[in-house]
């Protein structure tokens, strides 16, 4: 069992604490940090957590910790985890990798050259959904994908996030922010990315804050809003992916899939596992048909990528969540973002191949 410290215990770190209490037991979480001490206290005490230190410095040199769990904001992962990684740490951050390409190729270069590894959200594609997905795909029952289509549109998050700035800053907007779950549901499913083009706009300088505590505060917009992507991808299968904060919802499924037999209805990236909008179109028939869920994990079973990468590290083998997958994952979306910059194409220079696929034999929270 590999020890884990936590940096960062905001919103998300509730679902994580919850899945380190009651389903992976290969981890366990021994040490918690926050800027903000309260909620590091609050964590320690509900979920009987041994150690809290007031600094990740503190953490990163605690000699019984194996993994650190970075899950601060998203303009703060490089720093963290590169802290993390010259201490001897192997890591595991929230999407994403980093802020920028620049951020995400020194990681793996430290990871690399002292024998680590960085694994990295989202893992929701280890889940029930995505996997079954995978299986009908590589069983060829939805015979060669010509394309596809995916949609990730909503009117921002400051309706309803209790801190909403970040998601407006370096390192936030809708393509580095959901970008994950969709690329990463595209690439276990189709393999490597080759090229990608990119338009992107920013629609509103500033938002209104509407939800507490920060209702009726100002947020001064700095990065692009309104992505429209197109994804080539080494078998020859184009997709394209709009990602947006500045409209509403799209009325459509999340990915739909275009093959030479139907048309596969993908469930939303963003969560483990819905039988709900996982659906194929048979081609010959003209028959639409709902698809059964075949693996596991089809509640939010976020931490299921770091009890992965701590079997990984035992086992010794590759994690499904590893650098290798998040770093081309997040080569896409810069690569997107320049190509807007640049109105040119942009050519994918890291590479990607699957790691194998979950096994539904094994007991629930065994990796």
């Amino acid at each position: 069992m590999l020890n884990v410290g936590m940096v960062g215990v905001g919103c998300i770190s509730g679902i994580y604490l919850e899945n380190f209490a009651n389903t992976f037991k290969n981890v366990r979480l021994i040490a918690v940090c926050d800027l903000i001490r309260e909620r590091a206290e609050n964590a320690q005490r509900k979920y009987g957590i041994p150690k809290l230190y007031d600094t990740m410095e503190e953490l990163f040199a605690d000699k019984d910790i194996d993994i650190v769990l970075n899950l601060t904001r998203p303009y703060q992962h490089f720093e963290v985890s590169k802290g993390a990684l010259l201490a001897g740490k192997h890591v595991y951050s929230e999407k994403p990798l980093g802020a920028d390409f620049e951020e995400g190729t020194e990681l793996v270069r430290i990871a690399k050259e002292r024998g680590l590894w960085i694994g990295g959200a989202p893992d929701t594609f280890m889940g029930a959904g995505i996997q079954s997905c995978r299986k009908f795909i590589d069983e060829g029952r939805l015979g060669e994908v010509i394309g596809g289509r995916c949609v990730m549109a909503h009117r921002g998050v400051e309706s309803w996030h209790p801190d909403p700035d970040f998601y407006y800053q370096r390192g936030g907007g809708p393509l580095l922010d959901m970008g994950p779950y969709y690329i990463t549901a595209l690439i276990n499913l189709l393999g490597e990315v080759k090229r990608v083009y990119g338009a992107s706009r920013t629609t509103f300088e500033e938002r209104l804050i509407t939800a507490k505590p920060h209702e009726g505060e100002m947020i001064k917009v700095n990065v692009p809003t309104h992505y429209e992507c197109l994804l080539t991808f080494a078998s020859g299968a184009t997709v394209s992916f709009m990602t947006t904060f500045d409209t509403y919802d799209a009325k459509q499924a999340n990915i739909q899939l275009y093959g030479t037999k139907g048309n596969l209805y993908v469930p939303d990236p963003n969560c483990f596992g819905s039988q709900k909008g996982m659906r194929f179109l048979n081609g010959a028939t003209k028959e639409e048909e709902e698809l059964p869920l075949e693996f596991d994990y089809s509640e939010n079973s976020r931490c299921l990528g770091l009890a992965d990468l701590a079997a990984a590290i035992e086992q010794g083998r590759p994690p499904r969540t590893s650098y290798l997958q998040t770093y081309h994952v997040l080569e896409v979306m810069t690569g997107v973002m320049k190509s807007a910059e640049t109105g040119m194409p942009y050519e994918m220079t890291t590479h990607f191949q699957r790691e194998a696929p979950m096994d539904p034999t094994l007991p629930h929270g065994i990796l």
